[in-house]
């Protein structure tokens, strides 16, 4: 199964509650920080939800 590198590219300072709780949910601390999930709907959704604050790449 396929997974996905995300990385926190931008603050979630000034951004919606529920977009920090979702960095929080994905593992996500600080500017910089990088997770690798596997690739699920249900992460599709978080990574949508903040896609303007990290990069996601896909990885084997």
């Amino acid at each position: 199964m396929a997974r996905l590198k995300v990385t926190q590219t931008r603050s979630e300072i000034g951004g919606l509650r529920n977009q920090r709780e979702t960095l929080r949910t994905l593992g996500l601390k600080r500017i910089g920080d990088t997770v690798i999930k596997e690739d699920r709907p249900e992460i599709r959704g978080m990574v949508r939800t903040v896609t303007h604050l990290v990069t996601v790449e896909e990885v084997d």
